[in-house]
């Protein structure tokens, strides 16, 4: 241990080198280091390398900002206190993920925030960063945006929503029709997939209603029901708590029209209810008898990280 104490710390060192190549060099070896070897992420991280890692995201250098955003990423599976006591380092992702000098850049930089977002604390905080939030918008709204960045953008609004107080602003900011953009003109399971979870979140605030309403949420959600369409196990289940959501925080309005809407899929909710996940089993049965008594509930079950991050880069 002792040994890879000193290798970081020498490694750290090399950060402030006047000399490019020995930078590059350094962060080259922080990031297979930091990868391949789990134990030294906090050694790093202890060596005082965040803050370092941190300023090269600013660097117009696309070697220097993907390895740093990839070490930063690979630290933050096991050490992220360091990271968030880090003055401006949140403010160094942001800029990342809006000024990437390649997509490896964005897609590490959101990997990153979502591997932070699984501390409860550190959704408020995260949530608050609206620049962060339009960032991981602009991504998933952009058809030009790689796939895994978008995969990545939405795990991390995935867990910014699950702060229930941080979904108003994700709607203000314009992920609905960006969402549901991708539910209906991108055709990999994945990503749909990922876009309904974010949606069944959102759904749990009263400023969904409007928002859903403008560009037929509803609608696509029934549709995503229907057993004609072959949509995944996991999508339905996301249509369902997305549907489920609406009617128990929504106004009251809006609650009578998705419990009309969903009447149509019954077939559908039913499926879910008999074929479902356990979680997904609850709420179709829930969805089921609310769709038969017209009578509301108030209890709002927020979905779960299903995976943690795990990935290295």
């Amino acid at each position: 241990m002792e040994v890879k104490r000193r290798t970081a710390k020498a490694l750290v060192a090399k950060l402030s080198s006047v000399s490019e190549q020995t930078r590059t060099e350094s962060l080259c070896e922080l990031r297979l280091i930091s990868k391949n070897d789990p134990e030294s992420r906090a050694l790093i991280s202890e060596a005082g390398a965040i803050p370092y890692l941190s300023e090269i995201l600013y660097s117009p250098s696309a070697v220097a900002q993907e390895n740093a955003t990839a070490t930063l990423l690979n630290i933050s599976i096991s050490s992220r206190e360091p990271l968030m006591s880090t003055r401006g380092l949140l403010d160094a992702l942001s800029h990342a993920l809006r000024n990437p000098e390649s997509p490896s850049t964005a897609q590490s930089a959101a990997a990153t925030i979502f591997s932070l977002l699984t501390v409860d604390n550190y959704r408020p905080i995260i949530g608050s960063k609206r620049d962060i939030l339009y960032a991981l918008i602009d991504i998933i709204r952009n058809p030009n945006s790689h796939p895994r960045s978008i995969k990545d953008a939405l795990k991390a609004l995935f867990g910014i929503s699950l702060y229930p107080l941080n979904r108003a602003t994700v709607i203000e900011l314009g992920a609905v029709p960006a969402l549901f953009s991708l539910v209906v003109k991108d055709g990999r399971v994945g990503i749909v997939e990922d876009a309904t979870a974010v949606i069944a979140q959102l759904a749990g605030c009263e400023e969904a209603g409007d928002a859903f309403r403008k560009v037929s949420g509803v609608g696509v959600l029934v549709d995503l029901l229907d057993l004609s369409t072959g949509s995944s196990d996991r999508t339905k289940e996301n249509a369902v708590s997305g549907l489920l959501n609406m009617v128990q925080c929504g106004k009251k309005d809006v609650g009578e029209y998705v419990k009309e809407m969903a009447s149509i899929v019954c077939n559908g909710i039913s499926d879910v209810a008999d074929n479902g996940s356990l979680k997904g089993k609850k709420k179709a049965a829930e969805l089921l008898k609310l769709i038969d008594s017209g009578s509301g509930m108030n209890d709002l079950q927020e979905l779960q990280f299903d995976n943690v991050i795990t990935r290295s880069s």
